[in-house]
């Protein structure tokens, strides 16, 4: 099995298995981390284990080749497609007339990077996401106007994942700038970058199309709630 299948529960097992709890079939991040868990196997024994790791009323959000049904004590919040993209080349550029300066992301930054989530809406962002990996951003007057960082980690590939900008401030290539960034960090490091997208954003898709990202799988990204 390749390690980007059951991508969760190989960062999980990993390289942030400091950020999360585990048991031998099932595993999730931290509350304040992510909103992501994993199964070793879909089995119904896995699914059990995982059970044991949630607090009633704790939601889990699983990316699986099928949507499960839910039965007592599951409650089926959200399922839909989501698209694996992985960074095969890095396109030929040329030298944008303005380069916007790249400001790394910490702690301190925490509730801008909250309020900017919120508002455009990249996927889950908690109050300790910014722990999983490198997170960068583009100030303007102060403001957080722009933003990118690595979700999931494993040994050998690093997940581009917040990638949005403040809605007043589109169409100056902000998105693509720290996306071609971090493609370079990661890829410095001899790791290879991914992705997730919901294949409906088609928009999202031509942007990672066009900075060197191609579609390797389509999975199901399923949010369940212990009942």
């Amino acid at each position: 099995m390749h390690p980007l299948d059951n991508v969760i529960w190989k960062a999980l097992t990993t390289k942030q298995a400091h950020l999360g709890t585990t048991n031998h079939a099932a595993g999730k991040f931290l509350r304040e981390v992510s909103l992501l868990g994993a199964l070793a196997e879909p089995t119904a024994e896995a699914y059990e284990s995982l059970l044991a790791l949630l607090r009633t009323n704790e939601r889990v959000g699983l990316f699986l080749d099928e949507t499960p049904k839910a039965s007592l004590p599951w409650k089926l919040v959200r399922s839909g497609p989501l698209l694996q993209m992985v960074h095969e080349h890095i396109p030929r550029v040329e030298n944008p007339k303005e380069r916007p300066v790249f400001l790394c992301l910490g702690r301190e930054d925490v509730p801008q990077m909250l309020a900017l989530t919120q508002l455009t809406k990249p996927g889950p962002f908690g109050r300790r996401t910014h722990e999983m990996g490198e997170y960068w951003g583009i100030r303007q007057n102060g403001e957080l106007i722009a933003m990118a960082g690595e979700r999931l980690r494993l040994p050998g590939f690093t997940e581009v994942s917040a990638v949005c900008t403040h809605p007043d401030h589109l169409g100056h290539g902000y998105a693509t700038a720290l996306i071609r960034m971090l493609v370079q960090r990661i890829r410095s490091r001899g790791e290879q970058p991914f992705l997730h997208v919901l294949p409906e954003n088609t928009r999202a898709v031509e942007l990672y199309e066009r900075v060197g990202f191609h579609k390797r799988s389509l999975s199901q990204y399923v949010i369940l709630e212990r009942k």
